[in-house]
């Protein structure tokens, strides 16, 4: 199942194929703070509903917090051994950010203030009532820069694994998350200890529908 190399490709399909889930880190490895910034300023360029950007990521590298984090990861030896945990946030009220958003565009002469105006309120309309559209677009767009975050991360020679399984409500009390965020996954950061086994993929025909069922 290998992924065809392509001449023009910059190394973007070859970190796509390295790129797997590593959950055995080398404790002693550091980031660089360089490197933790180039990594989640990538995660920042996916793109979002709207260009609301709905994200926000905590970053747990404090050895203490690490450990703090742990039994709410159901004790995830990965946790304490990465060189960083990021816990993705998705963004409930991404709403808000609408008006600041697009006086950028205003500003910059790529839109006008009316059509400014007409956008912000089809936006705060999408999200009146009690329906589950906020955390749908929350879980979604943070999902997309989970996976910039990633692959930049590996492009850098790091290795990550998103991890689902974590007690949400206890990040939440233990970390002072705002009710505003929804918690969508952490991701561990660092250098594996030892390689990644790749894992197995479906052939296309088995993913691929064209047109209709």
């Amino acid at each position: 199942m290998a992924m065809t190399a392509h001449p023009e490709d910059l190394g973007l399909f070859q970190t796509i194929n390295e790129r797997h889930s590593v959950r055995k880190y080398d404790p002693g490895a550091e980031m660089p703070e360089e490197d933790l910034n180039a990594i989640l300023e990538a995660a920042t360029k996916a793109p979002s509903s709207w260009n609301l950007q709905h994200w926000k990521f905590l970053v747990i590298d404090d050895e203490a917090k690490k450990k703090e984090l742990l039994p709410i990861a159901y004790n995830q030896q990965q946790v304490v051994d990465s060189s960083a945990v990021i816990a993705v946030l998705g963004d409930l009220n991404a709403n808000e950010n609408a008006a600041d958003v697009y006086q950028g565009a205003v500003d910059n002469g790529f839109m006008t203030e009316q059509i400014r105006d007409t956008l912000v309120g089809q936006i705060n309309k999408a999200y009146e009532g009690d329906t589950p559209f906020p955390r749908d677009e929350a879980v979604l767009n943070a999902s997309l820069a989970s996976m910039n975050l990633m692959l930049a991360a590996k492009a850098l020679g790091y290795d990550t694994c998103p991890m689902g399984g974590f007690q949400r409500g206890k990040l939440m009390e233990q970390f002072n998350v705002p009710d505003r965020y929804v918690p969508v996954m952490l991701l561990t950061v660092g250098k594996a200890a030892k390689p990644a086994h790749q894992s197995a993929r479906y052939e296309l025909d088995k993913v691929v529908v064209k047109n209709s069922f």
